[in-house]
């Protein structure tokens, strides 16, 4: 009889732990609460899953990842029901200070909508060519972010924002919360490794959404972190929708965490989570190092570490094949520094099978990096003799390698060796712009083709210009310098290296830097490149584009034909489009062709101030603002083939580098 109590003692906690389980992944989906994911029925994708303690781990470590986990079934998420939901969540970055991308919670129409979304600043939840997703799946989300991104308006690099269909947020608030006893708000570091609550409530009668967070052990604080008004029917027109959370890495790599979840609908709140029952977070990584190791270790193995050191002496020579030049100050650039036997292997000896292209800055080769998995590089070989600028140098590669456009291909990282320098770029399968233009044994690009192009270069210079924390010059557009996508999107490569090249001292350089044709006549007499020189070239750019012609041409005479000359003497005549490439196949949009010839001539104004901004270019092209109307004769192009042929012939072999004088670094078009 003294058993019976203790026997329905453990029957009631028996009971209770399978009426919440149940609560969880069964019944109609009403509401379901998992205090770590043991016994979850989650469905997982990329690099997602449960580990031996019941947490949920978006990102497993690796760079260029994304996972996802969701509940298995849609719930019934019609755009007027209210739903409310809590989960806890931590961010393990590679550094204490520095993190891969964040993570977001998200509401979505289809189950399929993220096959096709791209990690990093995609966070798994777009892709890089429509960063407002599928139109026919929406997605709501509310993200926790860890890097700036100037592309997306961004707060900064620790933020909380509320997403609808875009990752450019309806509203947006620093990370943290309100203290319901002061009032005053405190921060909170996303990227901490500490646990953090968030609470996210929907009132589908008044289409409000609210947002609070709070340290794990704290309650849900009284004034939201943020309060906005969101249409759902945007999102869920359908009547269901899956809910869960997704998350990405890029360069650097993190681990995402969620320890539980909980979600309700129809106003009820969402069921609290048992703190206790949470499964514990892993320790800090990387893991502080053993005092026994530290001390004990390195007196009682001295004689081990001789002989290992002799031993490597020994196999380092024997590999002098890989040997790298490595000096302190690379310390704090380890992150974008590639290991030689990683490039050696990747391009299989740079062979000459996988060479893509050789101009007077190097040659570019194809490689394949075991690590991520088959990520294709381009890898570029630099001779560099002198070390005299070379710490400024590598510093200005790993700062434009944090340049982060849809439109600019990547910059990843560097390596040293000897007197040569490589740079690791993006791979860009389908090469460079010129050679859809030029050779005619490859299939011409349509004038939609071209102009989608034309108005990716633009945004990329905008972003170069004006958008990025800096402003970067990018001194060589030109259609060798544009490289096409997979999906045959323009990006603009080569960015700032011409500069960078005048501090590493490459012997092929000179103060002015650029390609006869795209330079601009300022150039030869200030030798000082601005905004409005790159402007100037992109002037040529479209004028190149849209005709099918380099900038100066020679004649059956051996005369030299100006391009903007010609274009300007058409123009007069009343036959602008006649300058169009006759090859474009299925015609044109005469307007646009106009447009964009007028534009070209604008841009190569021989008077930088005459010349339109990229932000106004950007404009001019997506028809925001119309063109000036302005005769021929304001433009006065034969004044500046005069500029042209004078600064030429007097200057030839100091203050310009020609096109052949440069190797013409189109030829790294193979993609970088």
């Amino acid at each position: 009889m003294l058993l019976q109590p203790l026997h329905l003692v453990t029957l009631l906690l028996l009971l209770t732990a399978a009426d919440r389980c149940a609560a969880a992944t069964g019944g109609d989906g009403v509401q379901f609460a998992y205090d770590g994911f043991s016994a979850a029925n989650l469905t997982l994708d990329g690099a997602a899953t449960v580990t031996a303690s019941g947490l949920l781990m978006l990102t497993n470590g690796s760079i260029q990842m994304k996972g996802h986990a969701f509940h298995p079934s849609p719930l019934p998420l019609r755009p007027n029901r209210s739903f409310s939901t809590t989960f806890v969540f931590a961010i393990f970055g590679q550094y204490a200070d520095l993190s891969s991308h964040g993570l977001a919670f998200f509401v979505s129409a289809s189950a399929d909508a993220f096959a096709a979304a791209l990690p990093g600043q995609f966070l798994g939840l777009f892709n890089g060519t429509n960063t407002i997703g599928n139109q026919s799946a929406g997605v709501f989300a509310v993200e926790f972010d860890t890097l700036f991104n100037a592309e997306f308006h961004d707060l900064n690099s620790n933020h909380v924002g509320v997403d609808v269909n875009s990752l450019t947020s309806v509203k947006a608030a620093d990370a943290g919360y309100y203290d319901d006893g002061t009032g005053q708000f405190k921060n909170l570091s996303l990227i901490s490794r500490k646990a953090m609550q968030v609470w996210v409530d929907y009132d589908g009668a008044s289409r409000e959404v609210t947002v609070a967070m709070a340290p794990l052990g704290t309650s849900k604080p009284k004034k939201p972190l943020i309060q906005t008004t969101v249409d759902l029917s945007d999102v869920v027109a359908t009547g269901t929708a899956y809910v869960g959370f997704s998350s990405a890495t890029g360069i650097l790599f993190s681990r995402h965490f969620v320890l539980g979840w909980s979600l309700a609908l129809d106003g009820s709140p969402a069921p609290p989570l048992n703190i206790s029952s949470l499964p514990p977070l892993p320790p800090a990584w990387p893991k502080p190092r053993s005092k026994v190791l530290e001390i004990v270790l390195p007196i009682a193995s001295a004689s081990l570490v001789l002989a290992v050191a002799v031993a490597a002496y020994a196999v380092a020579r024997r590999r002098l094949k890989y040997a790298e030049l490595r000096e302190e100050w690379e310390a704090a650039f380890g992150p974008h520094r590639f290991s030689y036997k990683d490039l050696f292997d990747a391009t299989k000896g740079f062979d000459d099978k996988n060479l893509l292209g050789t101009g007077g800055f190097g040659s570019v080769y194809r490689g394949v990096l075991r690590k991520p998995a088959a990520m294709e590089v381009a890898v570029k070989r630099v001779s560099h003799e002198s070390r005299q600028g070379m710490k400024e140098f590598v510093a200005e590669v790993v700062s434009i390698g944090r340049l982060r456009h849809r439109n600019l291909v990547q910059l990843l990282g560097y390596c040293r060796r000897k007197g040569e320098l490589l740079l690791v770029y993006d791979y860009m399968p389908n090469g460079s712009l010129d050679k859809y233009l030029y050779n005619g044994g490859k299939h011409l690009l349509s004038w939609p083709q071209r102009f989608h192009v034309i108005r990716g270069v633009a945004s990329g210079l905008l972003y170069l210009h004006e958008d990025w924390e800096h402003v970067v010059i990018h001194r060589d557009v030109k259609a060798s310098n544009v490289l096409l996508d997979a999906e045959m999107n323009g990006r603009l490569g080569d960015f700032g290296l011409a500069r960078l090249y005048d501090h590493g001292a490459v012997a092929q350089t000179t103060h002015v830097v650029g390609t006869m044709g795209y330079l601009a006549p300022e150039l030869g007499h200030t030798g000082k490149a601005t905004p409005s020189t790159d402007v100037f070239s992109f002037g040529a750019f479209l004028l190149e584009v849209t005709c099918g012609r380099r900038p100066i041409e020679q004649d059956e005479h051996g005369g030299r034909v100006v391009l903007v000359d010609w274009v300007t003497e058409l123009w007069s005549k009343g036959l602008l489009v006649n300058a169009v490439d006759a090859r474009i196949p299925s015609g044109f949009d005469s307007d646009e062709v106009s447009l964009v010839l007028k534009l070209g001539l604008l841009c190569s104004h021989p008077l930088p101030n005459a010349r339109p901004t990229m932000r106004r270019i950007t404009q001019y092209l997506d028809g925001d603002v119309a063109l000036p109307d302005l005769s021929p004769a304001y433009l006065s192009f034969t004044s500046l083939e005069r500029m042209y042929s004078r600064e030429f012939n007097r200057n030839n072999a100091v203050s310009y580098v020609s096109s052949a004088s440069m190797g013409d670094i189109s030829d790294i078009s193979g993609g970088r």
